[in-house]
């Protein structure tokens, strides 16, 4: 690391496009992804895209749909440049942890399925944790800390106060039945201190090294949090 405020950042995507078995598609969540993307580039961040399957990320289509558009989703739709990086995300399994200050994963329904249980996910963030460096996720994304073990074989997040989509967000878009888990139980479960805001607000929760956010209206309030921690960090 320099003493330039220049930041490497792995984002890392969702590859899963199947919305359970109900035919319908997910993927990432566009401003999970943009808002921070945009967030953390305007503060000199060096981004570097990765997903399980190397390629293209699927984006939700429901994340298209007028309702959701920001600033942000909008110049991500305009940003060919992004869009063909995009098309280009590195296979995470080759990926070397050691090459980032911090690391950080969007949400999307698209999570819960794939990286929840991909084993490059699950070692990369257990590397960034034991390295020091920060773990940023926001929504579902928090899901993919759900096999993530200390060094001792405890579950990273107990004792560690998170957050995650809740579970009456969850049931105000009709998924709880198609999910398969629910974020915040799953977060309880494993021992984590969960809490969150009204559903749909920001919030954004940080443990240390480890940030995390309620929904997508939290998304850019965790990437604020995780570039507030590496200028603290690396002078």
């Amino acid at each position: 690391m320099t003493s330039t405020n220049t930041f490497k950042v792995l984002i890392v995507l969702t590859s899963h496009d199947q919305l359970g078995d109900t035919g319908l598609k997910t993927g990432f969540w566009s401003e999970e992804f943009a808002g921070p993307y945009y967030t953390l580039k305007e503060h000199g961040a060096e981004i570097t895209l990765a997903s399980p399957l190397g390629g293209r990320p699927p984006l939700d289509p429901k994340s298209e749909l007028p309702e959701f558009q920001t600033e942000a989703t909008k110049r991500f739709d305009a940003d060919e440049a992004l869009q063909e990086k995009l098309s280009h995300t590195l296979k995470l399994s080759e990926v070397n942890a050691e090459d980032f200050d911090a690391i950080f994963y969007p949400g999307g329904h698209g999570p819960l399925w794939d990286l929840t249980n991909d084993p490059a996910s699950i070692a990369i963030i257990e590397s960034f944790h034991r390295s020091g460096k920060p773990v940023a996720a926001v929504c579902h994304a928090p899901g993919v800390l759900r096999y993530v073990k200390n060094e001792d074989g405890s579950p990273l997040i107990n004792g560690k106060k998170v957050t995650g989509f809740a579970n009456t967000e969850e049931e105000g878009v009709k998924l709880t039945d198609i999910v398969p888990y629910l974020v915040e139980d799953e977060l309880k479960k494993l021992g984590g201190l969960y809490s969150k805001t009204d559903d749909w607000g920001s919030y954004v929760v940080q443990d240390g090294q480890l940030i995390t956010g309620q929904n997508p209206g939290s998304s850019v309030a965790v990437a604020d949090k995780l570039i507030e921690w590496l200028k603290e960090h690396h002078k």
